[in-house]
């Protein structure tokens, strides 16, 4: 990440622009026509109504291996047909995660000194930060957010989480230790499911002492034209897995179908699952990750908090061979971690046109 070692242009915190007053975005916000939310109904046609699986995970620790068989193929459908799911009865305590979010919310209501005490650079991404991508002139997302590292260990460090609200640190902590336990289990689903090993996608990430883990809390502020912009552009998260606690008022969250952009509406103490490009790489293709966005809106504030389960940045990603034929050739050169999310850290969210590039590359090479 040598490259990347300072943002090219003055960054303003999207939250001091929607205090501020503005009736109009500054031009660097406004998206291109074909970019911008389209303004539908606000309920699609019962006929053309649609939401991402739902799938209680109750049965994925029960004795039951009925129950757990059932679940396991739930699991596959999603993640095959829809790259997106909910997950109900996760094992996470409902508490916990309301602290979570409170704490964050807390902080973005912070004096802008206290926040910019933690401003980050595009080296690391590593605190608080208005931007993705370090390309002078790109367009801008209508939002701010908050990265630290879980794991790897050596990445990890407290000291740069917030210090107010004063709950913040270990709140985030237990909070990531129990998301890491959930994943550790949807990872053992996700091998199981594609005939591999149970922990082949665990080992394949780096095992227990190399595998990444962070997060990044994103606030949406109010936007005085929520038409012309968007909170978060259409991508495909470049890692392995993302579980996101979504605002348990404020729905944003659009996932594409088809040609049609699905808003996600959020069920009380869930998480929303979904497929990275590196699990599609690893799966060759089997598993599908989605592009998504957020939108915004001109009469509240959204939060969420975005936890990443990542490869290790240095260790090759690939195919599993075991997916690999010659009916099916491998779909994927092998890369980095750390050399894939290069292009998202440069150009910034650009719909699915990272993994479809290298996959044609791959294609063209064999």
């Amino acid at each position: 990440m040598e490259c990347l070692r300072a943002w090219p242009e003055p960054v303003v915190p999207v939250q001091y622009l929607s205090e501020s007053g503005i009736q109009a975005i500054p031009e660097s916000y406004v998206k291109l026509p074909s970019d911008r939310p389209f303004l539908v109904p606000a309920e699609p046609p019962a006929s053309d109504a649609a939401d991402i699986p739902v799938i209680d995970l109750s049965g994925l620790f029960s004795g039951n291996p009925a129950r757990r068989s059932a679940t396991l193929g739930l699991i596959s459908d999603a993640c095959c047909k829809w790259g997106f799911f909910q997950v109900v009865n996760h094992g996470v305590s409902h508490e916990l995660m309301n602290q979570a979010r409170e704490a964050w919310r807390e902080f973005f209501q912070l004096p802008l000194e206290e926040k910019q005490l933690y401003a980050n650079s595009p080296a690391t991404y590593e605190g608080y930060g208005s931007r993705l991508g370090v390309e002078k002139g790109i367009k801008l997302d209508w939002s701010d957010y908050f990265f630290l590292h879980y794991l790897p260990r050596s990445l990890r460090d407290e000291n740069k989480w917030p210090r107010l609200p004063l709950s913040c640190r270990e709140v985030t902590a237990e909070y990531g230790n129990q998301l890491i336990g959930l994943c550790v289990e949807l990872m053992k689903a996700l091998s199981v499911n594609l005939g591999l090993e149970e922990d082949y996608l665990h080992n394949a990430f780096g095992g227990d002492d190399e595998i990444g883990a962070c997060m990044r809390v994103n606030f949406y502020p109010k936007c005085p034209q929520p038409d012309l912009t968007l909170g978060l552009s259409s991508h495909s998260d470049p890692g392995g897995m993302t579980l996101l606690l979504s605002d348990d008022h404020v729905s944003g969250l659009q996932v594409r179908r088809g040609d049609r952009w699905i808003t996600i509406k959020p069920i009380p103490n869930a998480f929303i699952v979904n497929i990275g490009d590196q699990l599609q790489i690893l799966s060759n293709a089997t598993y599908k990750s989605v592009e998504h966005r957020v939108v915004v809106n001109s009469v509240k504030d959204r939060l969420s908090l975005a936890f990443f389960y990542n490869p290790n940045g240095n260790i090759l990603v690939r195919p599993a061979k075991e997916l690999v034929s010659k009916e099916k050739p491998a779909l994927y050169p092998a890369m980095t971690f750390n050399n894939y999310r290069l292009f998202i850290r440069t150009k910034g969210p650009c719909g699915k046109s990272q993994v479809d590039q290298i996959k044609h590359t791959s294609q063209c090479t064999s």
